[in-house]
This record gives C-alpha cells, structure tokens and sequence, in this order.
C-alpha cells in the first residue's frame, strides 16, 4: 500500500514540478486525492512521516546555534506573534460563534484561545524545504525564519507537556548531566565515522536514540531531543557534511509526512468551507510577522522574507488539536479543518516564496516607511572600493578562485559570502571578505561597482546564482559574469541569461586534477 502511496506522490510531484512549483504541492495533492478515492493512512506511512520530522529537526539543530536564539530580534517577535496571533485568531472565531455559523457556535472562550494557538504556529517543515531549495538557510533572513520556528517549537512543547500532564521524570535531570559530560565523547565518534556510510548512520543513531528515545524515556518531547542533539553538534566542523548526508533520506521521508496531512484529513463541505475563510486571513498573519521583525530594526526586505517563509498555518497546529480533542477541549471536527488549511496554505506559499524578491522591489517605496533607520551589523552597507573582481560565494570553489586571482593581481579582488563563520574564517586568514546576501536587490542599491570588471558567481545552489544574475542585470551591470554549474541544462540556462562562461564543476574537475598532475609531472 504504501509503494502506491509514494507512487502516486512521485507522479503528483513531478506534474508540478514541471509547471515551475515545488514538489511538495503534488505530494500534499496526492495524499487529498488518495483520500478521495478512499484510502487512509497506514501505520507504516506514520512512522516514517515521524521519522522524516525527527531527522528534519535533528538537521535543524545542526545547522543552529544558540546564539541566534537569544537575539532579541528572534526572541521577542517570535514571543509576541504567539500571543498577538492566539488573540486576533480566538477573537475571530468567538466572533463567527456569535453569527451563528456551524462548528464556531460550539466554542467557548478557552476552546477558541487553543484553536487560536493551534493556527498562530508555522510550518518548521515547509519553511526548511523552501530555504533549502533556494540555498537560503544560511541568509538573515533564513536564521530569523528558523530561530522564530524554534521558539515556537519550544512553546508547543511546553503546552503539550502541561496539557498531556506528562512531566520530566528524574532521569530528566540524569539527561541534563551527561549530555554535556559525554558531548567530547560524542564528538570523538563523529570525527572516527569518518566520510562514508557510517557517518548518515551516526546521524541516524544519535537523532532517534539518544535523542528522540532518549527524550521519551526521559518524560520529554522526543522531537526536541533530536533538535537539541543536533545543537550540540552543530559547532563541529563535520557539522555540514553529516547534514547533507542526511538529506536524501530526510527528504524522502518527509514525502510521507505531505502525504500523511491529506490521507488523515476528515473530508466535509464545512471543514473545507471553514479552512478556506480561515486561509482568507492568514495575510494578517503574515503582516504581524512583518511588523513585529521590523520592530527589531531588520530590515525591510528582511522581514518581508522572512514573514514570507513563514506565511503558513502548521503541522504543530495538528498536534495541538489532536491533544485538545482527545480530552474534549474542542470538537474533533476541528482536526479536519486545520489540516485542509495547512495545505491549501502550503499551495499559497510556495509560489509566493518563489516569487518574494519580485515582489519586494514593487512593495519596496510603502515597506521602507516602516523600515528602522538604525541597521544591524548584518546589514550594514557593503564597500567595493577599488576591487576589479568580485567572487559571490566563498566555499571551496571560490575560495580557490580567490588564491589564483590574488596570486596575479593582489588587492584586486574581493570575496562575498552570506554566512557570518565563513566570513570570519576568511577574515582571519587575511582574505578580504564581506558579509553580503547577493539575492538581495537593496544590496546591488547600495554598491557602486562601476569599476568592477568581472563577477564571479560560484554559490553553491543553482537558483542562487540564478537570482544573483538577475539583480546584477537589473543593477546596469556592463562587465564579464562567470558562473560555476553542476550540470549542461543549468549551462545553457545560465548561458541563456548572459552569463559570459560557465564552469560545470563536475565535468571539469577532471581536466582540471590533469593539469595538476601534468605540472608536478613534467616540472
């Protein structure tokens, strides 16, 4: 049963994909459509489902520090959405009580404050799927979205730990003493797995074992325990690696957890009805978010992202129902309700995601009146004094390109990449490196590269690249663009947009350990 189930995700998925939307649209279409035909969910496809979210939030975690989530601009917004959005959310619903529509005449002050806390979550889920596909999980605007995600997160946790009367046994307090005892010891095992298939089983042993199980037995929520496993790791530097080898396998899984929101929804007329007037005012949402992260001097393209990525209802709002129900709090009929919203919201965001830097250059004249005068120091403007080449992206590739330029031409070249570490790490090594996000249309505002000859775009993700060529096109740019490909269709398509060459990493790797080899060999 479940090979039809992901049969038919495959088939959804790829229909979708081939209309420029993201996959998880057709999974999500697949799981309503299986449903409509009668199928159900199994236990199986459950266990999976948990399984991808566990390994997503052990992932998150490695990719997290804590110090993002003890900034004031990711605390504080996160904070205050909860409670102004469980609110604007309760009031609403005891308001079309009082019209005397069906399913809200049944609420009471207390029932309508968990529904509204069910719908003021985002999906954790959805918003890592869009960062990744767009390479923007390291971006500002990617960490906001993330560490407002995990506060979130936390306060779930809290409400199901008060709610289930379910409370941290003493081997809590044991957990809290050797984790940080035995993290070297921990540390140690990953340096020895190595590179190869030990290292997506470490990853899978340390998520599910010591951190979802653990938890459990512990009295607390499993899938906090993967995510805080995942911190812990984080500031090692196989920290990247061990995520990536994880990725197919989290993907895959988490196919099942789309498909899980459609085959468990208790399809009627009024659940869908209702869901679509609750989708109705979800931009209110949304503007919360975006005032509230501009409040905290982000800004004004920040925080529009950033509401973007979260401008959804979520799955937690799933479990909060199902827990509200099971003791009778609120009608189950309700769990129905939040999953057609959820997806329906799924659909919306996608493409608004895909299409949010568009969008912000139009709303930019209205959004900068809200926009703080006093800025970050993420984001603050950049100088490209006296630099002839400019290297968007400091990875491995980039990082060499900028050694054999400054080689030749010193003080000629300047290197940007959108992660602070990768910037430091540059910085202290002598490199000139600038903290920028080169996705971002303000960015190409605030520089003056009329006497730049050449850029180099060698991100790692393809629609990075592809977007940055976008606003340096939009910016009057006249000079030579070079970008770095892993395949002949994203060659052409960059060729396609002006792009003056093209690398193709992997076809040219090869050519390229050749005339290292020739050099040695022959010198």
């Amino acid at each position: 049963m479940e090979l039809l189930f992901f049969a038919a995700a495959f088939a959804c998925g790829f229909s979708v994909y081939q209309l420029k939307l993201p996959p998880l649209i057709g999974f999500l279409m697949a799981g309503f459509i299986l449903n409509l035909l009668g199928y159900r969910s199994t236990e199986l496809l459950n266990q999976l489902a948990d399984l991808g979210v566990t390994l997503l939030l052990f992932s998150i975690g490695l990719k997290l520090k804590i110090g993002n989530l003890v900034k004031a601009q990711v605390w504080a917004p996160a904070t205050l959405h909860i409670v102004l959005s469980s609110a604007f959310f309760a009031s609403l619903l005891l308001l079309l009580g009082a019209m005397s529509l069906p399913l809200f005449t049944d609420l009471t002050m207390s029932s309508a404050l968990l529904v509204g806390f069910a719908f003021s979550f985002s999906s954790t889920v959805f918003a890592v799927k869009v960062l990744e596909e767009r390479g923007e999980m390291s971006s500002l605007h990617g960490k906001i979205s993330i560490g407002i995600l995990v506060m979130q997160d936390i306060f779930a946790v809290v409400f199901l730990a008060i709610s289930t009367g379910k409370a941290p046994n003493v081997w809590a307090l044991v957990l809290l003493v050797a984790l940080p005892v035995f993290r070297p010891v921990m540390l140690w095992i990953l340096n020895r797995s190595k590179h190869g298939e030990l290292l997506p089983l470490f990853g899978f042993f340390f998520a599910l074992v010591i951190g979802y199980h653990a938890f459990e037995f512990a009295g607390l929520k499993g899938d906090l325990g993967a995510l805080i496993i995942g911190m812990l790791f984080a500031p090692h530097k196989k920290a990247g690696e061990l995520s990536k080898s994880l990725m197919n396998l989290k993907d895959v899984l988490l196919v099942g957890f789309f498909l899980n929101i459609g085959l468990n929804a208790n399809m009627s007329f009024d659940a869908l009805l209702i869901a679509c007037l609750l989708t109705l005012v979800l931009p209110i949402k949304v503007c919360f978010y975006y005032l509230l992260t501009n409040l905290f001097k982000l800004r004004a393209r920040t925080s529009l992202l950033s509401a973007f990525t979260l401008a959804n209802y979520s799955e937690f709002g799933l479990i909060v129902c199902a827990v509200a129900a099971s003791s009778g709090a609120i009608a189950a009929d309700w769990l129905a309700v939040v999953a057609i919203a959820v997806s329906i919201t799924f659909v919306i965001a996608s493409p608004l995601n895909k299409r949010a830097n568009g969008i912000y250059v139009k709303l930019e004249p209205l959004l900068l009146k809200f926009e703080s005068d006093k800025r970050l120091e993420e984001e603050l403007p950049v100088n490209l004094t006296d630099t002839r080449i400019v290297i968007f992206g400091m990875g491995r590739i980039g990082t060499g390109a900028y050694e054999t330029i400054e080689a030749t031409h010193p003080g000629s070249i300047a290197g940007i990449d959108i992660k602070p570490e990768v910037v430091d790490k540059h910085v202290q090594r002598g490199r000139r490196v600038l903290l920028a996000d080169a996705t971002d249309p303000d960015f190409w505002q605030r520089v003056n590269h009329s006497r730049v000859d050449m850029v180099m775009l060698a991100m790692p993700k393809h629609m990075q690249n592809i977007y940055a060529l976008e606003q340096l096109k939009a910016s009057g740019f006249k000079g030579q663009v070079t970008a770095i490909a892993n395949y002949p269709d994203q060659q052409r398509e960059l060729e396609e947009m002006g792009v003056n060459s093209t690398y193709n990493f992997y076809l040219e790797a090869g050519s390229g350990f050749a005339e290292h080899v020739k050099q040695n060999l022959f010198s």
